[in-house]
């Protein structure tokens, strides 16, 4: 899958922590219309279950995660 899939939008949240990730990955999500793709990356440990568990309670699809580095790299898919 990986590079493969084309992000309509780009979120960067490198040297930003607890709740400043999962509250700007919101606010981008927001922004998608249904069926885009946003990544989003981060460096804080802690957004790797935080934004796997927003994207879930907000019905969204978590299409990749991977780690490089001490760098998540998220692809989310807006479903709804």
């Amino acid at each position: 899958m990986g590079g493969q899939i084309k992000p309509h939008r780009e979120l960067d949240c490198l040297g930003l922590y607890c709740p400043e990730p999962v509250f700007r990955t919101r606010q981008e999500i927001d922004k998608l219309a249904v069926g885009q793709v946003l990544e989003v990356i981060a460096d804080d440990p802690a957004a790797e279950e935080d934004i796997k568990r927003l994207v879930k309670r907000l019905g969204h699809q978590l299409l990749e995660l991977r780690k490089e580095k001490d760098r998540f790299h998220f692809l989310i898919k807006k479903v709804t």
